[in-house]
């Protein structure tokens, strides 16, 4: 049992916030990323610096999102923080517990 877990978490690497969640980002978010922001190539350790020590603010209007900030001074144009959006919530593990379900959909630049 413990191999098959490990089979279907291979492609995940997680990471803790300064709040205490667990969050992870799959291989294919990073690509997400990579595609849709090219800015954020060759800059995995802001993303992963942002969601340890960064600033979360919630979505209003879906309270299961929320935007890690975190400023950096080395970002491609003007851009001076990055952005990680996450979104927080459950599944039901094999014992029918429910169990954190905290996963990274994107990753961009900005300027504040």
């Amino acid at each position: 049992m413990a191999n098959s877990k490990m089979e279907d978490e291979v492609d995940k690497e997680y990471i803790q916030d300064r709040y205490g969640n667990t969050i992870y980002i799959t291989d294919e978010r990073w690509e997400h990323i990579y595609e849709e922001h090219p800015d954020m190539i060759g800059y995995d350790r802001h993303v992963l610096e942002t969601l340890r020590h960064g600033k979360r603010i919630q979505d209003e209007l879906n309270p299961n999102k929320y935007f890690y900030n975190k400023s950096f001074g080395d970002l491609s144009d003007l851009n001076n923080h990055v952005v990680v959006v996450v979104k927080f919530g459950w599944v039901t593990d094999e014992n029918d517990q429910e169990i954190p379900n905290n996963f990274v959909l994107t990753a961009y630049q900005n300027f504040f």
